[in-house]
């Protein structure tokens, strides 16, 4: 089990949330293993960008841009699935 931490502007996207919503919404992720992270098949995908190595897991009607940081999964992003920043992000054009 990994633990799982938040930046910034994903503690906001969860915030928005009533507390049902959220332990929903971050259930997938909290429930990931080692293996899967290993050989990631759908809804769980792997891309870099830079330097870093991404994970995208895709949870109801968000995805989850994470990193794997020694036993921690940081969760960079909380995007809504039918958003533009998912679509550039996923697609690996430049955001900000």
């Amino acid at each position: 089990m990994y633990q799982v931490t938040f930046s910034e502007q994903a503690m906001h996207e969860l915030n928005q949330l009533d507390q049902l919503a959220q332990l929903d919404a971050i259930d997938p992720i909290s429930g990931l293993r080692p293996e899967q992270l290993a050989h990631p098949r759908e809804p769980l995908g792997r891309f870099h960008r830079g330097e870093k190595e991404f994970y995208r897991l895709r949870a109801g009607d968000f995805r989850f841009y994470f990193e794997v940081r020694g036993d921690t999964l940081h969760v960079d992003y909380i995007l809504h699935k039918n958003s533009l920043e998912d679509f550039l992000l996923h697609n690996k054009l430049p955001v900000s």
